[in-house]
Order: structure tokens, then C-alpha cells, then sequence
């Protein structure tokens, strides 16, 4: 089992630690790595901080055919080509909004890599490092 790292274009709807006067799609880092965590992902924003969050692989896939959320992460379908997640933290809300397809082939890989799909049945947990 090998690490997944893709690297996609995202915009920040909402979000303290990004400039204001950013306004083009910004580097955001999708991570898998099933050694650590074969039922999670991993997202890093960036920021004067990065901020990273880990969340259940299958919230991502089933955000991206209907809204979905597990306690501190909501992901949905935003037309027909994008989809949103939502970080949720004491800091306020993150709001990034991606191209739909650049998460399916970062799904796909995950799944060439690591553990199959349903390996990660009853995995609901978000946590923010």
C-alpha cells in the first residue's frame, strides 16, 4: 500500500487565514495514506497557518453525489462540476470549494491504493490538526 498525495486547485469561499484580495483558486494538499488511517483523508489548506483536517474517506465519496456531514465536516454537490467542503472549527467556518472531478480521481486513487471500498463502514469521526 502506497501514499496517495494530489495536489488540487481549490477556492476558499470563507476563511479567516487567507488574504482577502485572493481571489484566484489557491494549492490545496489531498493526502491518503493508508498505513496511518486506511478509512480517512487528509486536507491542508493554506494559510499563515496550514490548517489540516482528517475525515472518513466515504463522507468524501458520498458529499459528492448528496450532501453529507460528519460532525465538524459537510460536503456537498455544487452543480454539476464542483463540489464544497466545509470545515467547521472554534476558529470559525472554511469553505472550500473544489472541482468535483479532481476529487473522484483523488477517491480513485485512494482506492488502487489502500483499503477497498466499505473498509471504512461506521468511521464518522473529523478531527483538526
Amino acid at each position: 500500500m502506497s501514499v496517495v498525495e494530489q495536489y488540487a486547485r481549490a477556492h476558499i469561499v470563507t476563511d479567516a487565514d487567507i488574504l482577502a484580495e485572493e481571489q484566484d483558486a489557491v494549492p490545496v494538499v489531498l493526502r491518503y495514506d493508508p498505513e496511518v488511517d486506511p478509512r480517512s483523508v487528509r486536507v491542508r489548506l493554506p494559510g499563515r497557518e496550514a490548517h489540516e483536517w482528517t475525515f472518513s474517506r466515504s463522507l468524501l465519496e458520498q458529499g459528492l453525489r448528496a450532501p453529507a456531514e460528519s460532525g465538524e465536516i459537510r460536503v456537498w454537490p455544487c452543480g454539476r462540476v464542483q463540489a464544497v467542503v466545509e470545515f467547521h472549527s472554534a476558529h470559525g467556518v472554511s469553505v472550500v470549494q473544489f472541482e468535483s472531478k479532481a476529487l473522484m480521481r483523488f477517491l480513485r486513487r485512494t482506492y488502487l491504493a489502500g483499503a477497498p471500498v466499505g473498509a471504512e463502514a461506521g468511521v464518522g469521526r473529523a478531527a483538526r490538526r
